[in-house]
């Protein structure tokens, strides 16, 4: 179960770091409290997981997801750039926390 609270955790980063976009520097509500929000969720999520998966682990996967996330999100939502070396990149970081999932207890 703290390998699904992981996930959610990381999707709720992916959601924050993207809803920072719209909240203009926090000058827009709505924005604001959804992205507080899910802030709020996230560590949440984060500190579940992080009773029974290594800190180091837990961390390291938590910011890979929100990492690969917001990228994805990125060229989707904003048109950022999606050449063969970015989505390359992209993927050493899913390799790397496919890793540590496969190495750990």
């Amino acid at each position: 179960m703290s390998w699904m609270y992981l996930i959610v955790a990381g999707l709720f980063e992916c959601s924050w770091a993207i809803g920072l976009k719209y909240t203009e520097g926090f000058t827009r509500l709505v924005p604001t409290v959804f992205t507080v929000l899910a802030m709020i969720i996230s560590f949440g999520f984060l500190s579940l997981a992080m009773k029974t998966i290594p800190v180091g682990t837990a961390y390291a996967v938590w910011t890979g997801i929100g990492a690969v996330g917001v990228v994805v999100m990125g060229m989707v939502l904003f048109g950022e750039s999606h050449d063969l070396a970015r989505v390359f990149f992209v993927l050493l970081i899913v390799t790397g926390i496919v890793g540590l999932k496969a190495v750990s207890s």
